[in-house]
């Protein structure tokens, strides 16, 4: 009893699996103010809290914290009443409305949609503290994370064979507070996105963990609900990233990675890129991605200092949109979350997106002994692709998802545990990682 007693508990990790669990079930609205996506917020704010005041010996990279801290200053900056005259002058007159309080002071938000920002405000809170658990969690609780993550793909990818098989009208309405198109989300993009993060995971499972078979037929299944969903150049896309993941989890030397990394944003960007100009030749040749791009670059153009506040982006589009470009369609986003992050956060928006792409490229350089942590990265830089034609981190099940890939990438413990190891733990340690050679018995975590 004395011995099982010093075992260190595993609840913790089976309370975040849950929460990403649940966010992959009812987290696929792209809607504001659904109460799903409230739910999954008090989910993922109480998992961390809970985890986050115990104490623990993974150390969380100070930069990371910084960058966090950041970014909410940012938020508060935009919902804090300001002097009038601060504004003047760095964005057009007809969003300098009426002062929100009337005498000397003549006070204004920098937000014109506060409500909006402070709803994106918690949306980004909940994420991060959810990231910031998973990386207080030793590292083999983080690999007994990936069994939720591919029971939340497998119940979307059923979802899924289901709708295909009954009927070409795949709609389904009243079950979720918004209506499903695709698996279990309302955007069959983002559905398809889910498909292709959990490829390098896929790939991982079955060639670093010995089951090759299960891994076969699991890509095989991925790639025919691809093809399923729609997607004019989903499949080409999966065929690519699969081959990449093998070819990048396997590689050893930094040069080679960084290579092969290269290829595969090259490749992400081409064949995105053809599927969207495809897509927007097939829908309408003026109204597609490329004129929301100008629009949003000449609001940004107007209101680079300091944006226009977060989530109000549908509000200060409308006032740039072109007469002729007003169709009984309305846009809601960008489809490039990078143009409508700097339209929204202005130049610190600018700044903070810059300081994270150098954060992840340097934490590159310390995943190379941990095929897991390879597999994440691999998943993280395809998502961030597809932001450049899309906004899939807007949809809750997928930002909970790209937090917990965060969380893999930027943990320390890996590295760690690594060092930390005997010569003759080393060796198992490489034996481990081969490529289709099973895990040792005494390597894996119970």
């Amino acid at each position: 009893m004395r011995e099982r007693s010093r075992q260190p508990t595993q609840w913790d990790k089976y309370l975040l699996g849950s929460v990403l669990f649940l966010s992959m079930l009812i987290g696929g609205g792209t809607a504001s103010g659904l109460y799903t996506e409230t739910l999954i917020e008090i989910a993922a704010v109480i998992s961390a809290a809970a985890i986050l005041s115990r104490p623990s010996q993974q150390a969380i990279p100070r930069a990371v914290l910084w960058l966090l801290a950041l970014v909410v200053a940012v938020f508060c900056f935009q919902v804090v009443p300001l002097p009038g005259a601060l504004l003047e002058g760095v964005r057009p007159a007809v969003l300098l409305a009426d002062p929100w309080l009337d005498g000397e002071s003549r006070l204004r938000f920098v937000s014109v949609g506060v409500g909006r920002t402070i709803e994106c405000m918690l949306y980004f809170v909940a994420a991060a503290a959810f990231f910031l658990a998973v990386l207080r969690l030793r590292a083999e609780q983080v690999h007994g994370l990936l069994p939720f993550f591919f029971m939340g793909v497998i119940c979307n990818g059923l979802a899924a064979a289901i709708q295909y098989s009954l009927s070409d009208t795949v709609a389904i309405e009243g079950l979720l507070p918004f209506t499903i198109n695709a698996g279990l989300f309302a955007n069959q993009n983002h559905f398809s996105a889910l498909l292709f993060v959990s490829i390098p995971f896929v790939v991982y499972y079955g060639l670093f963990r010995g089951h090759l078979l299960s891994g076969a037929l699991g890509l095989v299944t991925l790639l025919l609900l691809l093809l399923a969903a729609g997607s004019r150049a989903g499949i080409l896309i999966g065929l690519a990233i699969t081959a990449i993941s093998v070819v990048f989890l396997s590689a050893r030397s930094r040069v080679g990675g960084y290579g092969i990394l290269a290829v595969f944003i090259g490749l992400s960007i081409y064949t995105i890129g053809a599927w969207a100009k495809i897509d927007a030749k097939v829908v309408d040749p003026a109204f597609g991605r490329a004129e929301f791009a100008r629009t949003t670059i000449e609001g940004i153009e107007q209101n680079w200092t300091t944006g226009v506040g977060f989530g109000a982006f549908q509000k200060v589009y409308q006032i740039h949109e072109k007469g002729s470009m007003i169709f009984k369609s309305y846009v809601n986003h960008a489809h490039n979350d990078y143009l409508e992050l700097a339209l929204e956060g202005g130049l610190p928006a600018i700044l903070l997106m810059v300081a994270y792409a150098v954060l992840l490229s340097a934490s590159s350089a310390r995943i190379r002994g941990e095929p897991l942590q390879k597999a994440a990265f691999l998943s993280l830089a395809f998502l961030l692709v597809h932001s450049l034609v899309d906004y899939p981190l807007r949809t809750a099940a997928l930002a909970m998802t790209f937090a917990c890939l965060n969380g893999i990438v930027f943990h320390r413990g890996f590295a760690d545990r690594l060092d930390q190891r005997d010569e003759p733990g080393k060796a198992s340690r490489r034996d481990e990682d081969n490529l289709l050679v099973p895990a040792k018995a005494s390597a894996l975590p119970r």
